[in-house]
């Protein structure tokens, strides 16, 4: 089977996502890119997430689901960190600064305590769309699959839920994911855009910005369901996913 086979084979059949992208998979940049990726593998590199996960957020937030879209940039690039999902971590892994900040922000704006793990897999699960541009990253070496082809397809993405759905309410933190999002239409669409919520920019606006009670705000207002912010316990969580 031919890489870019196999890497289509990780998007799961029947979110809407398998068809609206299925043309991306014959592209020219798709075939390269997963060629890349598996003489990475081949050369003995830690690619992280692993395969079966670099289709996380689009297996766990169906296209006809997805009420928030959050853009990050990479993956984590520590052992165990990503899991497919931006800004998220799994359960048993201490939340980054930069996740840690943005509880810090839920708190004050919504009064929810911090949970005692960094797993976004509950707000995903309620279409939430949590999309990192660059799906994959080298052990170690952040960035290091920036510009092998990921944009392209992550752009098709957001073009996607820009054209098939209605007041969808995109978070844009810090200057690349405004550039990421440039051409999203503000007519049909909710975009709030703020600083980063890296310990480098936070303070800069990040904190005070609300857009987790404004996102819900603006779905109940157009009688969709707001996102529930609130995380269950870290045991919780074990327990739900180790039942699946």
């Amino acid at each position: 089977m031919a890489p870019v086979d196999i890497l289509a084979n990780q998007l799961k059949p029947g979110t809407g996502w398998d068809e609206y992208l299925a043309g991306e998979f014959r592209q020219s940049y798709m075939h390269q890119l997963a060629q890349f990726l598996a003489n990475e593998e081949a050369a003995g590199k830690v690619l992280f997430p692993p395969s079966q996960l670099c289709f996380n957020a689009l297996n766990s937030t169906p296209l006809d689901d997805v009420s928030v879209v959050i853009l990050g940039q990479d993956p984590y690039h520590g052992p165990g960190q990503a899991h497919g999902l931006c800004f998220s971590v799994r359960p048993d892994v201490p939340p980054p600064p930069s996740l840690v900040n943005i509880f810090k922000e839920i708190e004050s704006d919504l009064g929810l305590a911090p949970p005692d793990h960094g797993c976004l897999q509950p707000w995903a699960e309620q279409g939430v769309l949590l999309l990192n541009s660059v799906l994959t990253v080298e052990q170690g070496n952040a960035g290091a699959h920036q510009n092998r082809g990921w944009e392209n397809f992550t752009d098709q993405v957001i073009a996607t839920i820009n054209r098939e759905r209605e007041n969808v309410v995109f978070l844009l933190w810090g200057g690349y994911a405004r550039k990421k999002g440039k051409h999203i239409d503000r007519q049909r669409h909710l975009v709030l855009e703020g600083p980063h919520p890296s310990p480098l920019s936070a303070y800069r606006g990040f904190f005070g910005c609300r857009h987790f009670s404004r996102a819900n705000a603006f779905l109940q207002e157009r009688g969709q369901r707001p996102v529930n912010w609130a995380l269950p316990s870290k045991a919780e969580l074990l327990a739900r996913y180790t039942r699946k």
